[in-house]
């Protein structure tokens, strides 16, 4: 049922639409005048006004410009015997949702109604799932090192300094990054993103540099690159321990001196960019093993922000693990569910390795799959509730390096699971990533 105002100053008009429409289920009231209706709407807000255009007192146009100032979520279609393209435009410029000529059937002005009240409801499920989902309190915490971290990382965003995020796989870099630029001056241009290890290196360096016609294969047209798409805004090179050598002296100079040539091109293009990156790797073992330019290191090591693995802030488990169930359920259309005391434990003492995105699938996995509004242990994934019991009471389970839970875990995932894909997905990375891992960890 949505809140209707029927405004005309033809009294049979308004009454009889306003009894159409509560007929059909619809709670619909009747206002003879703009002033009339401008009181009911500074009374409380309507989902949807149905206005007449030529009015004595306050025409559908004014009545419309009020409405949009004070309930900007209300939908306005505007009704008018003098039908006019000039007043169409200008009814549809400033935000009516549809207009219509009179005379209508009650029919026809149903489907309107319906149509815009059905655009409303999806706007609404949109609005939920951005409040649920992008303004996520990730980076809200209860640790003394995030909030530390946090307070660095924003005085750094005032900055052009160049940034470079450290930290294990799903920690949420990349969302700290994203924070940094809308922390910065830079924040009404763009936030370009390139993802490192998912292109190949000569796909990677198109898609980072431009290409002109002809420079290879496919090359059909002249193609600019998420570089130059970062002009005045950031560029956010996501595991940048991936770049090739080639690629990295490319990227060299361009960190130097803010310019470059598209692949296959000879012309110099100069971009004003603030540069992020981010690696799951220690850079500076890299750089002793040789696979990353020394040079390039110390240019992108200007301020480094450690950001830290989920188990060494366990007190900011159970709050996301709370608000990614809310967002989950709101996506996956449940009721609100919470958590057992049981599955709250169970959270709380497993290591995830796999950090926040770990955490989030879990989450998301148990939203779907629970059979009740509460989510118990056994709608947790199973290396999740079953390594905490093999652990016995807190504080007994034998002390192991990062890498030989990882390696653990990591073997763990792949017995259970029917495919690569499928692993990933259950540790919350790519292929990529876990095809990487297993080969440093030696897993067949």
């Amino acid at each position: 049922m949505a809140r209707l105002l029927i405004v005309d100053d033809e009294r049979n008009i308004r009454s009889n639409l306003a009894a159409f429409f509560q007929s059909i289920g619809h709670d619909a009231q009747a206002a003879e005048n703009g002033r009339a209706a401008r009181a009911m709407i500074e009374a409380a807000p309507f989902d949807l006004v149905l206005t007449d255009f030529r009015m004595a007192e306050m025409n559908g146009l004014e009545l419309l410009a009020r409405i949009k100032q004070r309930h900007p979520e209300s939908l306005v279609i505007l009704m008018t015997a003098y039908a006019t393209v000039e007043n169409a435009v200008g009814a549809m410029k400033a935000g009516a949702f549809d207009y219509v000529t009179k005379p209508f059937s009650l029919e026809q002005i149903q489907h309107v109604v319906e149509r815009a009240l059905q655009l409303q409801g999806l706007r609404a499920e949109n609005r939920a799932l951005r409040n649920a989902i992008d303004e996520a309190p990730l980076l809200e915490s209860a640790s003394s090192v995030m909030v530390r971290l946090m307070e660095t990382a924003r005085q750094a965003a005032a900055s052009e300094a160049t940034v470079l995020l450290s930290g294990e796989s799903g920690t949420g870099k990349n969302v700290l990054a994203r924070q940094i630029h809308r922390w910065s001056p830079r924040r009404e241009h763009a936030f370009v993103v390139v993802n490192c290890t998912t292109l190949s290196e000569e796909l990677l360096e198109s898609e980072l540099f431009g290409h002109v016609r002809g420079a290879f294969t496919g090359a059909i047209k002249d193609k600019p690159g998420r570089l130059e798409a970062a002009d005045g805004g950031t560029v956010f090179l996501d595991e940048i321990a991936d770049l090739s050598a080639p690629l990295q002296t490319k990227f060299l100079r361009f960190v130097q001196e803010q310019s470059f040539e598209r692949v296959g091109g000879d012309r110099t293009i100069r971009v004003d960019g603030r540069i992020l990156a981010a690696s799951n790797r220690d850079l500076r073992s890299e750089v002793a093993a040789r696979r990353f330019r020394e040079d390039l290191f110390y240019r992108l090591n200007v301020i480094t922000l450690p950001v830290p693995p989920l188990r060494e802030r366990r007190e900011d488990i159970l709050p996301l693990a709370q608000w990614m169930l809310a967002a989950a359920s709101v996506r996956n259309r449940r009721a609100p569910m919470q958590l057992a005391p049981e599955a709250a434990t169970a959270l709380k003492s497993y290591d995830w390795p796999g950090n926040v995105r770990e955490l989030r699938n879990a989450l998301e996995r148990a939203a779907v799959l629970c059979r009740s509004d509460v989510i118990r242990p056994d709608d947790l994934p199973d290396s999740v509730f079953r390594e905490v019991a093999a652990a016995g009471p807190a504080g007994t389970a034998p002390a192991a390096s990062l890498e030989q839970v990882e390696r653990a875990h990591l073997m763990r995932v792949l017995d259970q699971s029917a495919t690569l894909d499928e692993a990933a997905a259950t540790l919350g990375i790519n292929v990529t990533t876990l095809w990487r891992k297993r080969k440093r960890y030696g897993i067949d």
